[in-house]
């Protein structure tokens, strides 16, 4: 699996702002953007941020889909 780029955070008040090539992928909010900012401090950014947005699945998934056995 590739190492996940390209994301970057800001803080806005109370949210924080996750954006992938630029464009908004989420916004969090409250406790979530708390425990985000806490984590982010401890490990990866990069690979944090592509496990909150759900932009980390990018390995075989589609070409699995498409394999005969798993046809119906």
């Amino acid at each position: 699996m590739g190492i996940p780029s390209d994301f970057e955070f800001r803080v806005r008040g109370d949210e924080v702002v996750i954006q992938h090539h630029g464009r908004t992928a989420t916004t969090l909010r409250g406790a979530r953007a708390t425990e985000f900012l806490a984590q982010v401090e401890h490990g990866d950014p990069q690979l944090l941020m592509a496990r909150v947005t759900g932009n980390y699945r990018r390995g075989n998934e589609r070409a699995a889909r498409q394999h005969p056995r798993n046809a119906r």
